[in-house]
């Protein structure tokens, strides 16, 4: 688990680019607001967007996810943690007025770019 990264993974690397192209800034890898343990993908501060670009397999995908046939109970363990933990961190910012929009690593990063600029765009107004 080790070699798996954290941050500037490739699906990452292309939704900013794409988002960058347009003409929007943002911090990368930040945490949207002090005491949240967890770091979003892409923050928009002033517009108050926290952006998470999930993985498939770590935050269990409803479409892509299989369970490993090994060590099943330790996977189904992890997984369901990291979504539990994902829906807190959802809740916690939400709560606290921000946006929070989590898109599958397997999504149309042009389509999430125009859905996320729209949002930027409403909170800028």
């Amino acid at each position: 688990m080790v070699a798996n990264r954290s941050r500037d993974t490739k699906p990452e690397l292309a939704l900013r680019s794409i988002l960058h192209s347009r003409g929007l800034r943002f911090r990368v890898d930040s945490s949207p607001l002090n005491g949240v343990r967890s770091r979003a993908d892409i923050v928009f501060s002033k517009a108050k967007i926290a952006v998470f670009v999930d993985g498939c397999f770590w935050h269990g995908c409803p479409d892509h996810f299989i369970m490993p046939k090994t060590n099943s109970d330790y996977w189904s363990t992890k997984i369901g943690s990291n979504t539990s933990r994902d829906r807190k961190v959802d809740q916690t910012l939400v709560d606290a007025g921000w946006l929070v929009m989590r898109v599958w690593e397997h999504e149309d990063f042009i389509s999430v770019a125009a859905r996320i600029e729209a949002a930027w765009n409403e909170a800028t107004r």
